[in-house]
């Protein structure tokens, strides 16, 4: 039997996503651009995903456009936020914990003359509003945190954040890239009070090669693509209908179970925890919040030796974020790590289809793996 725990580098599609794109490809299969019939029922089904999916995010207002993906939605967040502030300054403030699609795009930012702070991550594996507080500057036309850390599941008080920087009168927009965290911890749009938030739709059980840029209202951002004037005039291209359809799908699905599925991938976290540490003492549980990210790590043996041995019994996790590619892991650096522990380290990451016996079969055959492999690693 094979044992999915790699939720966090992708989901598989749920019933709802997969017949929502199979109609649109076989039946609703126009062009949302075109004014005929067809391209009218297009249309309609665009702007039902639209509404399916702001309806998960709790917003009353604001706009949502449709992207390829997380990494472009926070591409765009970036380099287009921070120049619609560019009068404010030319300083960008993130940290040293974010996702290659936002520390990248920094890089890139840093290239055209943005100066960029990135703030490390605290113990828990988050920034916490404080740290914020101490880094803002008048000169600060962008704030970029994201809201749920993918390898550690550590939760960053998004609020809190704009908080202070309401408190030091900051001119400042606030990104935070919550493709991990959309729909696995309880928040809102307005709750949250970002100016721009990233989500992709991979991760909540729709197809990949889909995301969204959630824009408040008032905020306009200048195109990073151009062509057409698609969504709005703010992405340009073809919408992808299929994948779109099936993204609101699983908002909507989503939306619906989200908290009892919280609860459920709480409890099972919590009880792979108790079935490590019953017998191997020496792990450590890295960051934390999230229900439906574990980092764990056994130090003195090899993440992708663990890895194999799992992989061995169909058993599927990850070391980290799935774009590492056995790379160690920056977020395990940036938070101060011994190398033992960092290099020890796999992430087990939930959906709400996981269960019981996936979660016992994972945590016995971990500690078969310590137990087999101790002499060899050590």
């Amino acid at each position: 039997m094979e044992i999915y725990l790699d939720n966090g580098a992708t989901t598989r599609v749920c019933p709802e996503a997969a017949e929502a794109a199979l109609k649109v490809m076989l039946e609703d299969y126009g062009n949302p651009s075109s004014t005929h019939r067809k391209g009218r029922e297009a249309k309609a089904v665009l702007e039902r995903a639209r509404a399916q999916i702001m309806a998960a995010l709790g917003a009353r207002d604001g706009e949502l456009a449709f992207t390829s993906g997380g990494s472009e939605s926070d591409n765009w967040a970036i380099l287009e936020g921070a120049e619609a502030r560019r009068r404010v300054g030319r300083h960008i403030l993130s940290s040293d914990a974010e996702h290659d699609a936002v520390k990248k795009t920094l890089e890139a930012a840093r290239q055209r003359g943005w100066e960029v702070t990135l703030l490390p991550p605290g113990a828990d594996g988050a920034v916490s509003p404080e740290a914020v507080r101490e880094a803002l500057r008048p000169d600060t036309a962008l704030v970029s945190l994201m809201l749920v850390n993918n390898e550690t599941g550590a939760i960053t008080d998004i609020p809190g954040v704009r908080r202070v920087m309401k408190e030091a009168g900051s001119r400042a927009l606030l990104h935070t890239d919550a493709v991990q965290g959309f729909l696995k911890v309880p928040f809102t749009a307005p709750s949250l009070g970002a100016d721009l938030i990233s989500l992709s739709g991979h991760k909540i059980h729709a197809p990949k090669g889909v995301g969204a840029l959630y824009l408040a209202k008032g905020v306009r951002l200048s195109p990073l693509l151009f062509g057409g004037g698609q969504e709005n005039g703010l992405r340009s291209g073809t919408e992808a209908l299929p994948q779109i359809a099936a993204f609101g799908a699983a908002a909507e699905v989503g939306r619906r179970e989200a908290a009892a599925a919280q609860q459920r991938m709480a409890a099972l976290r919590q009880r792979c925890i108790d079935r490590v540490l019953s017998e191997a003492e020496d792990a450590v549980v890295i960051g934390g919040g999230a229900p439906h990210v574990l980092c764990l790590s056994l130090p003195g043996y090899r993440s992708e030796v663990l890895m194999n041995y799992l992989e061995a019994r169909e058993i599927y996790v990850s070391k980290g974020s799935a774009c590492k590619r056995g790379r160690r892991s920056h977020v395990l650096e940036a938070m101060g790590l011994p190398a033992g522990v960092i290099d020890g380290a796999i992430r087990v990451s939930l959906s709400r289809f996981t269960t019981e016996q996936e979660i016992d079969a994972f945590a016995e055959a971990l500690l078969e793996a310590r137990r087999t492999l101790r002499k060899s690693v050590r």
